[in-house]
């Protein structure tokens, strides 16, 4: 059987722009990404701490270094810039596979740079 478990976080990620006019998405930063273990088009749930918002979309790429974290199209009137935001990655594991996985937490700081990865 497989079971769908918590693969990645972006833990208390500030949302930087809303578009609503893109068609769609998150945008983040690539090195949140490689940090994460989130990889673009992948499927995400945003968690909006602000203002307790929830949806799923999929993830672009934004530029390496930016700490760019970007809500687009329909989802924009769900958030704010400087709003808080939790971006979660799940994954379907065997019994197997779930006794050594650990997810891997990502935690921002100012300016949406790692303070720890845990």
């Amino acid at each position: 059987m497989l079971r769908q478990i918590l693969l990645s976080k972006l833990h208390r990620a500030t949302v930087k722009e809303c578009d609503l006019n893109y068609n769609g998405s998150i945008k983040i930063d690539e090195e949140l990404l490689e940090a994460s273990g989130m990889r673009e088009f992948e499927k995400v749930d945003v968690f909006n701490i602000s203002n307790g918002a929830r949806f799923s979309t999929y993830i672009i790429k934004g530029e390496r270094g930016s700490g760019m974290v970007g809500i687009n199209g329909a989802a924009a009137r769900l958030a704010q810039v400087n709003d808080q935001v939790i971006v979660v990655s799940y994954g379907m594991l065997d019994e197997q596979e779930m006794s050594t996985h650990k997810p891997r937490i990502v935690v921002l700081g100012a300016d949406n740079k790692i303070d720890s990865i845990l």
